[in-house]
């Protein structure tokens, strides 16, 4: 299942997206130029080179899965998430309160869970290399880095080290990329969490995958789509796509 955000500043998004995709393409004129003896062009940015504009505010639609993502699910409710016995046993052991006087209240908010929950992102680029995404669910901050990107030596957060990459058409996840191209974001070390609210458990070996897609309808709608792929080899038996 894929899950959605609809943008909020619509025509301002498609405006600017359609100048960077044009940016993108014009990567002949730099090859021609050095047929001609001129000086090569400097590398182009992953700013300047984005095939896609997910910068805005997005505001997530619910379209499916109300009772995990508008409410909390019962205790013990972990339909559709393959955990594992150790990971049911984990998660049958969730105690709210518990948490709370932990002063672990966001554990439900980490890397991968934090887009299925309902609210507002605001994206923005915070230099040419990296991608910032604030969440009000939980007020998180997400950072996705392009490039050589060093995980500096701190402690384990929820949203973990993320490195970005561009997937163009042709390029990336052959037939199932859109004609534009995709972000993809690999998440890692971050500290163990909720993969729903309910203390369905992610551990801290788990790795995130992540694809947005940036779609317009017809009618001048625009779509953020994001899917989601977490692999945990201690508490899931597969893989976890939403």
């Amino acid at each position: 299942m894929k899950y959605k955000f609809v943008s909020v500043t619509a025509l301002i998004v498609a405006l600017t997206s359609a100048n960077l995709w044009a940016q993108a393409r014009g990567g002949g004129a730099a090859g021609a130029a050095g047929q001609r003896g001129e000086a090569p062009q400097p590398p182009q940015t992953p700013r300047a080179m984005a095939p896609i504009d997910l910068t805005g505010y997005w505001v997530s639609i619910v379209t499916e899965d109300w009772r995990f993502r508008m409410v909390t699910p019962p205790k013990g409710d972990f339909a559709s998430v393959p955990l594992n016995q150790e990971g049911i046993r984990v998660g049958n052991q969730w105690d709210p309160a518990k948490d709370e006087a932990a002063g672990e209240q966001c554990k439900s908010y980490g890397a991968p869970a934090i887009m299925r929950v309902p609210g507002r992102v605001h994206i923005t680029w915070e230099n040419d290399t990296t991608l910032t995404a604030e969440m009000d669910a939980g007020q998180q901050t997400r950072l996705f880095h392009f490039g050589e990107f060093q995980p500096p030596a701190t402690p384990r957060t929820w949203q973990g080290n993320s490195v970005a990459s561009w997937e163009t058409a042709g390029g990336g996840r052959g037939r199932g990329a859109p004609s534009g191209g995709s972000l993809k974001v690999v998440t890692s070390g971050m500290r163990a969490g909720y993969l729903r609210k309910n203390g369905a458990p992610y551990s801290e070996k788990a790795v995130v995958t992540e694809y947005y897609d940036r779609t317009t309808e017809p009618n001048g709608d625009t779509w953020l789509i994001v899917t989601t792929v977490v692999n945990d080899p201690t508490y899931l038996n597969q893989e976890f796509i939403t």
